[in-house]
């Protein structure tokens, strides 16, 4: 950890300022596919290799790790970091799933949230920007994963359109600190460390495997030029991963990732001839996996957000049912009860009412039951669901069966994942962290899930806390 660890607070009033600008681009305007185009262009300018290929030369055998959302640059993302060192022995590189550098990807910030945390790690490290990376013109982003030097000024927007008032308030890329940005570079300087894409969306054939990663912008779609490029290098019969900043899957909700122009990024990896196996996107700060059968086959589609930054509950989750995929079949960590547990009693603290508020794991886990018909996934000794853990469990945002309905049912799912859960974010353990380890053959690809809680034993031995295999069909 940094000699002064600074503490990112959500609450902060000029955080929330430095991040104004994914309210600006919902009310006035998004400028990414624009902006976007431009990187591209010079990019292509400046030699980038047709498609944007990463070219490598890994063998048939080899391992990567995945982790999303990592950037937050406090005691949170660097307790992260000794158990995804263990695991990622032996590893050719890793891959970053969206939101790179919190709280807006300045180019000022990745000493402390990049550079520093991961100069233990002596392999490449690849990167999908996602939307806080964006709010800073992806400037930061371009120049140390590509090597781009920064945009020049664009023209100015007619007089009160809506992207006049956008550029009146919009936040603009920081001037880079080249003297502490020069030291931090050197702290991953190591020649097996070193690691150039061509751009914010790349291909890269690894082993028996094609990596596509894409940049969804501040919103979650992507650019015409770009989905034109995605139906290109999705083609043939090469087992393929999508890396993407917003998950297809998530919440038990289906979002298929609009494409400027027509058609979906989800139409793509579910065509045969692109033989899609899975698709990981950040963006939400947790783990989740939903195999969803198209067809003969299963892709499975996984969130893996819990990289660093503060965690999205997932005891807001309803029971889920989407896409085919059941219940039984869905996965995700932290565990609904365990998560309800942890907010009852950080709440319970906050506000004095620990006596009323807190919940014991295996009352979340009973009133989880009662709401959801969810059974515990461990044993746990049968708590009753009583008056106080079933208005507990309505205030922090448990849905009910959706044949159901409570009196005590307050709209806070979303106000939860869109304030409540950056409000709570903590620094002390447990944390709820997770990270993925991606173990490759020419016949299976095995994927696990493994968990970082900021306590020393399982900085030694991270958890365990989702596994499984995907044939390759070789």
């Amino acid at each position: 950890m940094p000699s002064q660890a600074r503490s990112l607070s959500w609450i902060n009033p000029a955080t929330l300022w430095r991040a104004r600008n994914d309210v600006l681009a919902r009310w006035f305007g998004d400028p990414t596919d624009d902006e976007r185009a431009r990187w591209v262009r010079e990019q292509s300018a400046r030699g980038a290799p047709p498609d944007f290929a990463i070219e490598r030369d890994d063998p048939g055998s080899f391992s990567f790790m995945v982790l999303g959302d990592t950037g937050e640059g406090d005691a949170s993302q660097y307790a992260v970091v000794p158990g995804f060192e263990r695991i990622a022995e032996g590893t050719r590189f890793a891959i970053i799933a969206s939101d790179v550098i919190y709280p807006t990807g300045s180019i000022n910030d990745y000493p402390d949230n990049f550079f520093r945390p991961y100069q233990g790690y002596d392999a490449p490290i690849y990167a999908v920007p996602g939307n806080h990376d964006w709010y800073d013109g992806l400037g930061g982003f371009m120049r140390v994963f590509c090597g781009a030097p920064p945009l020049s000024p664009d023209g100015r927007p007619k007089t009160f359109s809506a992207a006049w008032w956008r550029r009146l308030f919009w936040k603009e890329p920081e001037v880079a600190d080249e003297e502490r940005l020069a030291a931090a570079e050197a702290l991953r300087a190591a020649p097996e460390q070193r690691a150039v894409q061509p751009g914010p969306y790349w291909v890269m054939d690894a082993g028996p495997l094609r990596l596509i990663g894409i940049d969804t912008g501040i919103l979650g779609g992507i650019d015409a030029d770009q989905g034109a490029w995605l139906r290109r290098v999705s083609q043939g019969p090469k087992p393929k991963i999508l890396i993407t900043g917003k998950p297809l899957y998530v919440d038990d909700a289906h979002h298929p990732g609009p494409i400027a122009g027509g058609g979906t990024v989800d139409e793509i990896v579910r065509d045969p001839a692109c033989n899609y196996v899975a698709a990981i996107g950040g963006d939400i700060h947790n783990y989740q996996r939903y195999p969803v059968r198209v067809g003969d086959r299963v892709i499975q589609y996984i969130v893996s957000g819990g990289g660093g930054a503060f965690m999205h509950a997932t005891h807001t989750i309803p029971r889920v049912s989407v896409g085919g995929v059941t219940e039984d079949e869905f996965r995700c960590y932290p565990l609904r009860g365990d998560c309800l547990s942890f907010y009852s009693m950080l709440y319970g603290g906050r506000f004095r009412l620990r006596r009323l508020f807190e919940l014991t794991e295996d009352e979340a886990a009973a009133v989880i039951e009662r709401r959801l018909g969810i059974p515990p996934h461990r044993d746990i000794s049968r708590a009753a669901v009583t008056w106080r853990s079933r208005v507990v469990a309505s205030l922090l945002g448990v849905p009910s069966r959706p044949h159901r309905r409570s009196r005590l049912r307050l709209p806070v799912r979303r106000i939860y994942q869109r304030f409540l859960s950056p409000v709570s974010d903590w620094n002390r353990p447990p944390l709820f962290k997770s990270f993925l380890r991606l173990d490759v053959t020419p016949e299976r690809l095995r994927i696990r899930c493994f968990a970082a809680t900021g306590c020393r034993e399982h900085e030694l031995d991270p958890p365990l806390e989702d596994e499984l295999i995907i044939d390759l069909g070789r």
